[in-house]
């Protein structure tokens, strides 16, 4: 058994959440089209198999670190076909690491939503699943194509859990999401179209390969398929200018789905280390450093004027919104350095970003539940009733989020800040991340002395009596990570600067994907080239 878990391992996190979504569709609707006891006992088995499928996807998530964390690569070929034909699943510290934090921050959502949220909706849990399945296959991928085949996965669930809970506001953020996604999904097929018109191949490590070879026009043309992949992975990561489409996508989804929506913009972001870091980074000969000139000073323009929207925020759960935006371009900015020290440093900062943000959306319900009719807005309102367990939550999250010693925010920052130190952007890099911070750490003071201070004695009392232990045990599990990462900065530290530099190292990735074709030696894979390799014994 243990034999065929180590040699199924790498697509047994893309497996146990599609088999599980199957499952619970089997099991048929358990939300809020269920009626009577029936309905509540579907539910209850829903919950149960939904929260322990997604706690064997952290133990698969664990197990993957320490596998990858010795410098394997871990492969699975479907079909047993060879890599570039057939389709490859391949592992490193990078997609173990994406991997683990998915489903770090999946359990304590989905233990969240059990407190009644799955219930406001049809197949909460299957369409739940269907999304993790969608993150861990772009995670895992070993292929440009496969990379848009989950990316469609995980949209498809998520345009559903957009609308989850019903409402206007909900509806109409929606359908603005779904079109938009719509469009920069033609546009990937159109990337990747021109990607393999002139290489021949859409596998990552035959690329890397291939990519430096291409010259003349066609390394144009190559570039042009590069601007337009870029376009589309920063659409998805909120770089700016097409990023202004997140805060009022997050802001009016439920906050479950908000919280596990903070996972889906770093899709975005390791898809452009993935793509432009690798395949068309320093090593990729005409093409090298395409998106170089305007990756650095995009992502310092995202971080600023998500810091600013959140200044202008009119509710918490909106100032949450573009904090998302603030700190997906600080770990871009990092990325935009272009260096090892950059991206392990980018890599530390977004994981503790993203625990942080997931646990605010969170957290930004449970005050909003506890106000009356001014629910999340920041304005004068009735006392909480839980002022100080509540206070002393968002008072981490805001110290961890401005980047306050000792918390990871700020161990990721100086990080950041020493990795751009001699950078021609440097000064430039230094005002921003320390002025975002500054104005990061304003913003949510000024909001929580509206929420927590400026009370109003005379107004009436909110229904709510307190969030429930299981609401507020899912979202202090996910502040209680962003700690352990301070109490672990060492070993984390190493990890994803082993990690970018794990990255760096193309004859060794090709290696493991590319063994019948040479390897790093491996000639050009144009299906006009040469011939196709005999399919395997037994394959129909």
């Amino acid at each position: 058994m243990m034999m065929w878990l180590k040699d199924h391992l790498a697509v047994l996190p893309v497996l146990l959440p599609a088999i599980t979504a199957a499952l619970l569709l089997l099991m048929g609707d358990h939300g809020a089209g269920s009626r009577g006891g029936h309905g509540h006992r579907k539910l209850l088995w829903a919950r149960r198999l939904s929260l322990a499928s997604a706690f064997v996807g952290l133990l698969l998530a664990v197990w993957l670190v320490q596998r990858a964390g010795s410098g394997e690569l871990i492969t699975y070929r479907a079909g047993d076909w060879p890599a570039p034909f057939g389709i490859l699943l391949l592992v490193d510290r990078l997609g173990a690491l994406m991997l683990l934090l998915s489903a770090c921050v999946a359990l304590p959502v989905l233990w969240y939503a059990c407190g009644g949220w799955d219930a406001h909706g049809r197949y909460f849990h299957a369409l739940f699943q269907f999304q993790l399945m969608g993150l861990a296959g772009a995670f895992v991928t070993g292929d440009l194509f496969n990379l848009f085949v989950f990316f469609e996965v995980l949209l498809i669930a998520s345009y559903v859990l957009m609308v989850h809970g019903q409402g206007g506001a909900r509806f109409k953020a929606g359908l603005h999401y779904v079109v938009l996604n719509l469009l920069a999904s033609a546009l990937f097929l159109i990337g990747a179209a021109l990607v393999y018109a002139k290489t021949g191949t859409l596998n990552f490590a035959d690329l890397a390969l291939r990519v430096p070879q291409v010259s003349g026009p066609d390394a144009a043309l190559l570039q042009v398929a590069a601007w337009v992949l870029f376009v589309v992975f920063g659409f998805k990561a909120a770089l700016m200018p097409m990023a202004m489409w997140l805060p009022n996508t997050y802001a009016s989804a439920c906050a479950p789905v908000a919280a596990l929506f903070a996972i889906m913009t770093k899709v975005g972001v390791y898809a452009i280390l993935r793509v432009h870091g690798v395949v068309f980074g320093a090593s990729a000969g005409t093409s090298a450093l395409t998106v170089e000139p305007v990756l650095l000073p995009l992502a310092l323009a995202t971080s600023l004027t998500g810091v600013l929207g959140a200044l202008a925020a009119r509710t918490l759960a909106r100032l949450v919104a573009w904090l998302t935006v603030a700190s997906v371009g600080t770990v871009l900015a990092g990325l935009g350095l272009f260096g090892t020290a950059a991206w392990g440093a980018a890599l530390y900062y977004m994981l503790n970003s993203t625990l942080v943000i997931a646990a605010l959306f969170m957290l930004a319900e449970l005050v909003a539940a506890q106000r009356g009719e001014a629910q999340g807005l920041l304005v004068p309102a009735a006392p909480l009733a839980q002022p100080t367990l509540l206070g002393l939550m968002l008072l981490l999250a805001a110290a961890s989020t401005a980047g306050l010693p000792p918390l990871p925010g700020f161990i990721g920052k100086l990080m950041l800040l020493e990795a751009a130190s001699g950078h021609a952007w440097a000064v430039s890099f230094w005002a921003v991340v320390l002025g975002v911070g500054f104005l990061t750490l304003l913003g949510l003071a000024r909001a929580g002395s509206i929420l927590f201070w400026h009370v109003r004695e005379d107004a009436p009392p909110a229904a709510s009596a307190g969030g429930s232990t299981k609401l507020v045990t899912a979202t202090a599990s996910l502040l209680l990570a962003s700690v352990l990462m301070s109490v672990a900065a060492a070993p984390v530290q190493r990890y994803t600067e082993a990690a970018a530099a794990q990255l760096m190292d193309l004859s060794a990735y090709a290696e493991a994907a590319l063994p019948e074709q040479g390897g790093a030696a491996a000639r050009s894979t144009r299906p006009y080239d040469g011939r196709m390799p005999s399919p395997p014994a037994g394959a129909q």
